[in-house]
């Protein structure tokens, strides 16, 4: 039986039970037949757009300090690189690419709410940034060239680090494993995990499939925004039943359970947590790049629009999630499209189900039904989806 994931032999139930934020481990021929997605022409014209994220990381030899640009980048740097030891990385590929996007639809065993993006890693001979660990499971596809992976050993924050304050890079680190991959191989890397790959060949390209990781502290502030957003002002710390104490400057063990008490409200409150995280986990990536063609027409303009249309397109970028509810409740799943949140009533679940699986809607499965067109009127509004 022939794989469907991008795992080659290696079996998906296997792969989650046994490495999956567990252990390393290398996959030969990943995906079969593969060919890489993008030139090293095309992945220089991005690393030259103002809206993309890109950077170069430059290093002559092992005598000379690592040094990284961000970009936009412009034909004349390009052109003064020298020969080698020199890494191009390009950010969020998948946004701007369609292939890239389809790609990263083949790691969806992983649910999509949690894949990050597809970043693509150009070097010459020797390129590479450097012994580092990152905080999240990344699959490390070989497009181009060949590429020696060293990896090994789990780091964390107080690990000690070079000088290079902007590259993170790990000291006196020393590799456990190594392996060379060459085109269609894969490793798996997961959370905290010591790797640095090299260049062996030029025009060595790796494609890195990154997950999202929201960290407990940065989940807490997102969550606790979310909460007060909407809280009224007058809602405040009440003691009612306040008795005299011996201490003045006390803070009793009643007083800390009342403060309790007003956390926990919010963490039990039915459906505010489910929101939260589906509204948290859906934000576009580059909020201020999302563009929002009709974010001044009408809905009902946009419904008119739409009747002369043949295909409604999944704008790259665009991330979509759903929950399922209680079905005895009129709505009966929550729709979650770049940090908004809608409602959907059970009628529509295998419709809303298709839209968060499909790039393209075929407009004539819409225009009979008031309210999916309402529905993609306003994903259309918001700069989710376009007509074509």
């Amino acid at each position: 039986m022939i794989n469907k994931h991008p795992l080659g032999d290696l079996s998906l139930a296997k792969f989650l039970k046994d490495y999956w934020q567990k252990k390393p481990v290398v996959i030969r021929n990943a995906i079969d037949d593969f060919q890489a997605i993008i030139s090293a022409d095309e992945l220089a014209g991005l690393a030259c757009e103002e809206e993309v994220e890109s950077r170069l990381i430059i290093q002559q030899h092992d005598t000379t300090p690592w040094a990284m640009k961000h970009g936009p980048f412009t034909a004349d740097e390009f052109s003064a690189l020298p020969d080698s030891h020199w890494t191009l990385l390009v950010q969020a590929v998948d946004h701007w690419h369609p292939a890239a996007s389809a790609l990263l639809k083949k790691f969806d065993f992983i649910p999509q709410w949690r894949i990050d993006d597809l970043m693509v890693s150009y070097a010459t001979k020797g390129g590479g940034v450097g012994p580092h660990y990152d905080n999240y499971d990344v699959f490390l596809l070989q497009a181009s060239g060949s590429r020696q992976w060293e990896y090994g050993g789990i780091f964390n924050e107080k690990s000690a680090r070079t000088d290079n304050d902007e590259l993170m890079l790990l000291e006196d680190w020393k590799a456990e494993h190594s392996v060379t991959l060459n085109p269609g191989d894969m490793l798996y890397i997961p959370p905290n995990v010591g790797h640095n790959g090299v260049a062996l060949t030029d025009d060595c390209t790796t494609y890195s499939i990154g997950f999202r990781a929201p960290s407990h502290s940065d989940a807490l502030i997102n969550f606790t925004d979310f909460v007060a957003h909407d809280l009224a002002s007058e809602l405040r710390y009440q003691d009612p039943d306040l008795t005299a104490q011996k201490h003045s400057a006390q803070m009793s063990n009643v007083a800390i359970e009342k403060v309790r008490a007003i956390l926990r409200q919010y963490i039990d409150q039915p459906g505010l947590v489910e929101q939260w995280f589906g509204c948290y986990m859906t934000e576009h990536k580059y909020q201020e790049q999302q563009q929002a063609f009709y974010l001044d027409n009408a809905v009902d303009e946009i419904i008119d629009a739409m009747q002369d249309a043949n295909t409604l397109c999944k704008i790259p970028g665009t991330r979509l999630a759903f929950q399922l509810r209680d079905n005895n409740q009129k709505n009966a799943m929550l729709l979650f499209i770049n940090g908004m949140c809608c409602q959907i009533t059970q009628d529509e679940q295998q419709f809303v189900i298709d839209l968060c699986e499909l790039d393209e809607i075929d407009i004539n499965t819409v225009k009979q039904s008031p309210e999916r067109l309402k529905l993609l009127a306003n994903l259309i509004k918001i700069g989710a989806y376009e007509i074509r």
